[in-house]
């Protein structure tokens, strides 16, 4: 091992690590420990998460109702405090002081990896920020499972998220994906799913998706096909539970970027494709959005390369 430890060899709350680590005890700062929990099935928590949370201090949770049960399933009683989108500004200040005391703390959400698309961001920047403690436990992420289950290339993959709930807002990040050629993964509503691959077939044409639903529950489902097959099964059958959508990324030929050109340059570049000046004027004025007449008037004196 790069630490010189044996394989499996455990380490408790209170005891130091190596030089490169962070100290945990003898008056030093607390530890802030990032625990992923289940995203479904509760046998996926990790024997380390559980010594973890026996462990610590306290527990900051997104939801300490959801979080309170999950202790009582495995017996843990712990000091619970909120720690959701609304107030994690104000929690990342109180559970920075708790550590600069010396406390140590777990960070959970309901579900996965605190801090992907879950509260978690800010109280780790600010951690980081103080130099304070910080671990990161490996665990469930939902992403995880879809990419690998969806059949689809995984070599690369670019994680989304969620997309935006107004449709102008959806539209406009998924046109800045069309070109995007890595595997792409959502998260996304059971109430937004059709309206997100009516926009997805609009925007990015015929491609190959799958909709992972409910991963590791009891209902589990992978349903594989094209986005246009996708979104004519859910107009049948709508679908309920947490969705992970993952689509395949762009294969086609990418279009000429004009980025650093000047206006008369991506006149020429648009011309020597061999479009005729006034269609080459209409293309370049659709890319740039701007009049066809400004276009024209940079390349008035340009031959026409159709003649």
């Amino acid at each position: 091992m790069k630490d010189g430890k044996k394989p499996y060899q455990t380490e408790t709350v209170s005891e130091k690590k190596t030089e490169e680590g962070p100290k945990l005890s003898g008056g030093s700062a607390g530890t802030l420990w990032i625990v992923p929990t289940p995203i479904g099935n509760l046998e996926d928590i990790t024997l380390r998460a559980l010594r973890i949370l026996k462990e610590v201090d306290k527990i900051a949770a997104e939801d300490t109702r959801n979080t309170r049960k999950l202790l009582t399933h495995f017996e843990i009683h712990k000091p619970l405090i909120s720690y959701h989108d609304h107030n994690e500004k104000q929690r990342s200040e109180t559970i920075t002081s708790d550590l600069e005391k010396g406390l140590s703390i777990a960070l959970v959400s309901d579900a996965g990896m605190p801090g992907i698309s879950d509260p978690g961001f800010e109280v780790i920047q600010r951690v980081i920020e103080k130099n304070l403690p910080l671990e990161i436990l490996p665990g469930a992420t939902a992403f995880v499972n879809a990419l690998v289950g969806s059949g689809l290339p995984n070599k690369r993959f670019v994680f989304e998220g969620f997309l935006s709930r107004e449709r102008r807002e959806r539209k406009k990040r998924l046109e800045i994906l069309k070109e995007e050629d890595r595997t792409m993964i959502f998260y996304e509503s059971p109430h937004r799913i059709k309206e997100t691959l009516r926009d997805m077939g609009e925007i990015f044409g015929p491609r190959q998706g799958t909709i992972a639903r409910e991963l590791t529950k009891r209902y589990e489902e992978f349903i594989r096909g094209s986005l246009a097959a996708l979104l004519e099964g859910l107009e049948k059958a709508p679908l309920k539970g947490e969705i992970v959508l993952v689509v395949e990324g762009f294969q086609g030929k990418k279009e000429e970027s004009f980025e650093g050109l000047s206006l008369e340059e991506h006149l020429l570049l648009v011309m020597e494709t061999g479009l005729s000046k006034k269609d080459a004027v209409k293309k370049v004025a659709k890319d740039r959005g701007i009049p066809k007449r400004e276009v024209y008037d940079v390349g008035i004196e340009f031959e026409d390369s159709t003649d």
